[in-house]
């Protein structure tokens, strides 16, 4: 193997797995509230759409203008991250971090016989950006240095790989109470949303992606400072964990 193609190949892996980890971790954080099956036909839509769009498109995929489509996924996760933050907050607040494991009817898995849509839209819209973004790493850099398909192995094998870890860790995931689970998916989903919709107004983040922990840790210390308030309130209390 070339060095050229060693390079191709390690940039594109790399650079694919930092987007492959938040691929999979809005899906596995959906999954694990939501439901699966809903969450699983929404990312293989998605999957579906990117392997039309790249076989179609193939270089000329570098031309979508992701501007736009980053600003109306971002929008949306912001519109239900902050949602699912509130409730998070709330039954934190009401029931501590252990939850309560026996109250089951007010949690937010479908119950319904058909497909859960708010699941299978956020899982279908996370797999699209995230996977355009792993599309134009890979045309990029497989382009630039004429190693096209060593790209593409490089990008797949991220996406493999970090779905695979991802997935074997989500019946832990599924023992968090659900309270907490709303709480985190709640943080991610808003973080990520933000992130997104300011970039698609054309706004560059002074840390690059980078950015994302800064907005995490933002959000989720603004969690737990209302946390505290309102489980001071509801228990009667000053302000505390």
């Amino acid at each position: 193997m070339s060095a050229s193609i060693g390079f191709v190949l390690v940039t594109t892996f790399l650079a694919s797995t930092v987007e492959a980890i938040e691929m999979v971790t809005i899906v596995v954080g959906i999954g694990a509230t939501r439901g699966w099956r809903s969450t699983l036909a929404g990312a293989g839509s998605g999957f579906l759409l990117l392997g039309v769009v790249i076989a179609v498109a193939g270089a000329a995929l570098r031309a979508i203008p992701i501007g736009p489509l980053r600003l109306t996924v971002g929008t949306l996760l912001l519109v239900f991250g902050l949602q699912w933050l509130r409730k998070g907050v709330l039954r934190v607040a009401a029931h501590g971090f252990q939850g309560v494991r026996e109250v089951q009817e007010d949690d937010e898995r479908w119950r319904g016989a058909g497909m859960d849509w708010t699941a299978w839209l956020l899982a279908f819209k996370g797999v699209v950006l995230e996977g355009l973004e792993v599309a134009f790493i890979v045309v990029t850099f497989g382009a630039t240095a004429n190693q096209l398909g060593w790209a593409v192995f490089g990008g797949v094998s991220a996406v493999v790989v970090t779905g695979a870890v991802g997935f074997g860790i989500h019946h832990s995931v599924t023992r968090i109470p659900r309270s907490v689970l709303q709480l985190v998916v709640g943080v991610m989903l808003t973080t990520f949303g933000t992130f997104w919709s300011l970039e698609g107004l054309g706004i560059d983040w002074p840390a690059g992606d980078a950015a994302i922990l800064g907005l995490l840790a933002f959000y989720l210390l603004a969690a737990l400072g209302y946390i505290a308030i309102e489980r001071g309130r509801v228990l009667g209390l000053s302000p505390g964990l």
